[in-house]
């Protein structure tokens, strides 16, 4: 008998084992393997249309207050202030944009859809940085300034989901360059394939720094969204040229690797000593140390001025890291300022509240960097 328990309790204990690894090899994947979608989901539909309104399928995403970005499969609107609603229906401004046809399916976004040019209105060419990898193409939006914006978006996102920051960047009078990086679709690939949250892709944000040098600028703002916000963390302590950063904006950050996997595992309703052993999935897999991925533990070396904003209901990375950061700043000799944003999301900050954060970022940037000239507004 005692020899059928000790079996068993060695084969629960390999099951036990087995499931654990299966679960840390899952999560591993959402930190290191690159998802671009081939196909786009348009889950809700226009019913109606007027000269000033789009009316749309009533849903948790549609009936948002704040700003978003109405797109169909063939162009995309603005939508504002919800007018009415209905059983099933809700109406609201349309600020912006293409006018939708009746009947097609639709999708919200969290910020302005297409390209600098035909959702601001703002010329620009497509450049191409030179990488260890290779050519990696970004956008270039020109302003009459010498101080330069460059922005980095998160993992798996695009490069227009930066445009509502370019528009307040081009406002003050800033020359942005919106980069891609290893991974991202058009850009050069990564030896292993895997996203590296940071560790590696620093060294395209210095290829762009470079890049921007060359072309004029003195100075350079970065600015960093979700895992964005670590590719700037580690440019800032890796890279030679992180001492010619003005100043730094992180958007709804991922400030600390294991604090957001912790909140993703507690979301999950994973134990605790879950993320450890993801840490060692990722580490073997990924063959970096995922835990210096902490701008609280592992602060950079070069410590701008920096604008933190973030979400409360952000659901992707913890609110409370944000807040911890800023509230030991001081002690690292690292000005930030914290703005916290109410009801808004991962992502949301600039739809939830459009005034605030342009008026925030414009005073910010005038305030910090070099120079900037004020320009027209694109509209």
């Amino acid at each position: 008998m005692k020899r059928k328990l000790l079996v068993a309790a060695s084969a629960l204990a390999v099951l036990s084992v087995g499931g654990l690894g299966a679960v840390a090899w899952y999560v591993s994947d959402i930190a290191l393997v690159p998802n671009h979608p081939e196909t786009i989901a348009y889950p809700e539909v226009v019913l109606g249309v007027t000269e000033g309104t789009v009316t749309v399928t009533a849903s948790a995403a549609t009936t948002r207050p704040g700003t978003w970005s109405l797109n169909w499969s063939s162009g995309s609107a603005m939508v504002g202030d919800i007018v009415r609603r209905s059983a099933g229906r809700v109406e609201r401004m349309r600020v912006s944009g293409q006018t939708p046809p009746t009947g097609i399916r639709a999708s919200m976004y969290m910020t302005y859809s297409g390209d600098p040019k035909t959702a601001l209105g703002l010329d620009f060419t497509e450049i191409m940085v030179p990488t260890e990898l290779g050519d990696a193409p970004a956008w270039y939006v020109p302003a009459r300034g010498d101080t330069w914006a460059i922005t980095v978006h998160g993992s798996n996102a695009y490069r227009n989901s930066s445009l509502h920051a370019i528009a307040t960047m081009h406002r003050v009078g800033m020359p942005v360059l919106d980069i891609t990086y290893r991974n991202d679709l058009g850009a050069p690939a990564s030896p292993d394939g895997f996203l590296h949250q940071g560790e590696s892709e620093w060294r395209d944000l210095e290829a762009a720094t470079g890049k921007a040098r060359s072309m004029g600028a003195r100075h350079i703002v970065l600015y960093g969204a979700s895992m964005g916000g670590a590719i700037v963390g580690r440019f800032l302590t890796r890279s030679p040229l992180a001492d010619i950063v003005s100043a730094v904006v992180l958007e709804n950050p991922e400030i600390s690797s294991r604090r957001t996997g912790e909140f993703a595992a507690a979301r999950m309703h994973l134990p605790s000593f879950v993320v450890p052993i993801t840490e060692q999935v990722i580490d073997w897999r990924g063959g970096f140390d995922i835990a210096t991925i902490d701008l609280l533990g592992h602060p950079p070396r070069v410590k701008p001025p920096t604008l933190l904003l973030m979400g409360d209901a952000d659901q992707e990375h913890p609110v409370e890291t944000a807040r911890e950061l800023a509230r030991v700043s001081g002690a690292m000799n690292w000005p930030i300022r914290y703005e916290e944003f109410p009801g808004a999301g991962h992502s949301e900050i600039w739809s939830t509240d459009r005034g605030r954060y342009d008026r925030t970022l414009a005073a910010f940037l005038t305030r910090t960097a070099p120079g900037p000239r004020r320009t027209g507004h694109p509209g």
